[in-house]
């Protein structure tokens, strides 16, 4: 069931498990945001989107990822059936007025080109080794703060809440850190998801 495509005004939704039992993704045959990434934890942090709005508003859910063509929704439960329907039900109706040309990352970016030279080179290694895994199971890393040999990260979409982000992800994320930029850093995490 949860791999099935649904067709219906020319909008295709794939639900897909991810490694997270708490998080699953859509992915849909238009884009749900055209440049960047948006993560939303509350109805008001939606603003006047009104597609992550209401799915924010569903029972249950916690976190709504927005990613090229995919929405991962995270929830406090580890059963789907009732809220997949629901979610789908909310992606065919607000799809068809929903406008992709989110913004959100401009700011970022923007801000990113002022970053110190050091947490640059660390966006940069993450970009182009951890970030790309992350995105396709429907998550991705935060960079929070470099202090002296700590970097603080905070996870994102479906990552959030991830029994392995806890373990072998952030080790694979400090290993290549260690490798590609001090082999002292260590790496923790802002808000670690509860075990389940």
């Amino acid at each position: 069931m949860l791999n099935e495509g649904k067709t219906m005004d020319t909008i295709q939704i794939y639900p897909q498990m991810t490694p997270n039992p708490r998080s699953l993704k859509f992915i849909l045959s238009k884009n749900v945001i055209n440049e960047g990434k948006a993560t939303f934890t509350s109805v008001e942090q939606c603003g006047d989107i009104t597609l992550a709005k209401d799915i924010m508003s569903l029972p249950n859910v916690v976190q709504v990822y927005f990613f090229e063509n995919m929405i991962t929704v995270t929830q406090t439960e580890d059963e789907w059936d009732t809220l997949q329907q629901m979610v789908k039900s909310v992606i065919q109706t607000r799809m068809q007025v929903h406008n992709p040309d989110i913004n959100l990352e401009a700011e970022k970016k923007k801000l990113r080109s002022q970053l110190p030279p050091e947490i640059q080179k660390i966006e940069e290694i993450l970009d182009r080794t951890v970030r790309p895994g992350l995105q396709s199971d429907g998550g991705n890393i935060e960079v929070i703060k470099l202090e002296g040999k700590e970097l603080l990260v905070k996870y994102e979409g479906a990552c959030g809440g991830c029994p392995s982000s806890t373990s072998g992800t952030l080790y694979a994320i400090e290993d290549i850190l260690k490798n590609e930029y001090d082999k002292e850093i260590f790496v923790t995490i802002q808000n670690p998801p509860a075990s389940h």
